[in-house]
């Protein structure tokens, strides 16, 4: 090629917005943090109606972006919930069906000792793209108890890490003794969503010159809520209601720190919950909603979403229509950094990143499955009775089925105008039931 060619060419690829940074990069590629809260209800949060404690800066996060009303977690409990995230896939594909715990524990619940390394990876395809990324706080997908051979983070994709236990590398400052949290640890427990968001700003600050994936998955709203030692109530409301206090704070003080770094209009930052609460205190914290963790009713999955990137996405908007689900972030997310989605995945997810930026309103394809409970003996159930749900979902439009494996306790719900699920209308729309429940009951029978 000559010279009078080459830089013709070179040309007509920034006119094109094709040639990237000086670092390879693609232009307008933007900071991805995923703020990750655990065991959040709908009702902790004000914005969304929430009388549990005042979230002012959550709101304000709200106010200045896009908040979903129908946003569902991939999972009733955690370890699942989180490898929806990261796979863009069903859990049950990865053999992951409750909380990752000890190896005889995982066997009851017929599940794997941790995510399997070769399963798609989100941070895995935002660094090959260039991105640089980093998971500070809960990970709970491998590692802890007697697993001690879990793959460690960097197989995943990250570039750096500061996990809490059950993670494959434990962060010394928070984890001093073989749990959760101990007295003994350097960082207090109701000093770590400060002291994850620190580190999150640190990662941002040294990587200037390149677009980063953070995520930022917090623990402190997972029993037991400890605010001071020795811990005072650590089940109560009263406890609960300083945890938030203090999440909301913390959220607020990133949130100026991006501004007054200028990274503000740079960084997509996204509000989520991985499953329902429990305790409830009475529904509370579900806004009424049937259910609760461990639960497959609306309580236990349908969770907070909260989407800002000023300048990017409209500020103030409400979508109260989209069924978005934690599977659609793996193909959203991609296509929001302008990342390439791995070749041969099948995804479960879809891309709803137009309906993330508020430029339309995508309808889902094909519908949503869950599973939870597959014994009586192995895995936890929330009290009371009536908040334990069938084993298997699919949602399909407005309509929402239940049922067990066995095809036993079928339950079928319209979300519009029930979404408290108290009328069981299954008999009243046979058509409707026969549907679905052969849907998922085909789904559960493919599955691992």
């Amino acid at each position: 090629m000559s010279e009078r060619n080459y830089w013709m060419l070179m040309f007509m690829l920034a006119v094109c917005g094709l040639s990237g940074s000086a670092h390879g990069e693609a232009p307008g590629r933007p900071n991805i943090v995923f703020v990750y809260a655990d065991d959040l209800g709908l009702g902790d949060l004000s914005c969304y109606g929430g009388k549990v404690e005042p979230t002012p800066r959550i709101d304000q996060m709200a106010s200045e972006g896009f908040r979903f009303t129908q946003y569902y977690s991939a999972s009733p409990i955690c370890s699942p919930s989180r490898c929806g995230v990261i796979t863009g896939q069903f859990p049950a594909r990865w053999r992951l069906n409750s909380y990752l715990q000890t190896r005889e524990g995982n066997r009851k619940c017929e599940q794997a000792d941790f995510l399997d390394a070769k399963a798609p990876s989100l941070p895995r395809a935002f660094k090959q793209a260039g991105y640089k990324t980093a998971h500070y706080g809960k990970w709970h997908l491998g590692g802890g108890r007697d697993v001690v051979d879990p793959p460690r983070f960097e197989d995943y994709g990250y570039d750096d890490h500061a996990g809490t236990w059950e993670s494959p590398q434990p962060h010394p400052d928070i984890t001093a003794g073989d749990w959760i949290w101990s007295p003994q640890d350097k960082v207090k427990r109701w000093d770590r969503t400060r002291f994850f968001f620190d580190k999150t700003l640190e990662f941002l600050s040294k990587n200037e010159d390149k677009p980063c994936y953070v995520n930022v998955w917090l623990d402190d709203t997972h029993t037991p809520w400890v605010q001071s030692e020795p811990p005072e109530k650590p089940q109560s409301r009263p406890s609960l209601r300083k945890v938030l206090a203090e999440l909301d704070r913390q959220v607020g003080r990133f949130l100026d720190e991006l501004k007054s770094r200028g990274l503000d209009e740079k960084t997509l930052v996204i509000f989520a919950s991985d499953n329902g609460p429990l305790p409830t205190f009475n529904r509370a914290r579900t806004t009424g909603l049937r259910g609760s963790k461990m639960s497959l009713y609306e309580g236990g999955i349908r969770l907070p979403f909260i989407a800002r990137w000023p300048g990017k996405i409209p500020a103030g908007r409400v979508d109260e229509t989209t069924v978005l689900c934690a599977v659609d972030l793996f193909p959203s997310l991609c296509a929001l950094g302008n990342v390439s989605l791995p070749a041969g995945v099948a995804f479960d997810g879809q891309d709803f990143s137009k309906a993330i930026r508020g430029e339309a309103k995508p309808e889902r394809t094909r519908p949503l499955f869950w599973e939870y409970g597959r014994n009586e003996t192995s895995f936890a159930y929330p009290k009371p009775a009536g908040d334990r749900s069938p084993q298997l979902a699919i949602r399909s439009g407005r309509w929402k089925l239940l049922t067990n494996a066995d095809g036993s306790h079928t339950e079928l719900y319209d979300l519009t105008t029930d979404p408290k699920e108290g009328a069981n209308v299954a008999q009243k729309n046979n058509d409707i039931t026969n549907q679905l429940k052969q849907q998922v009951l085909e789904w559960k029978k493919g599955l691992p």
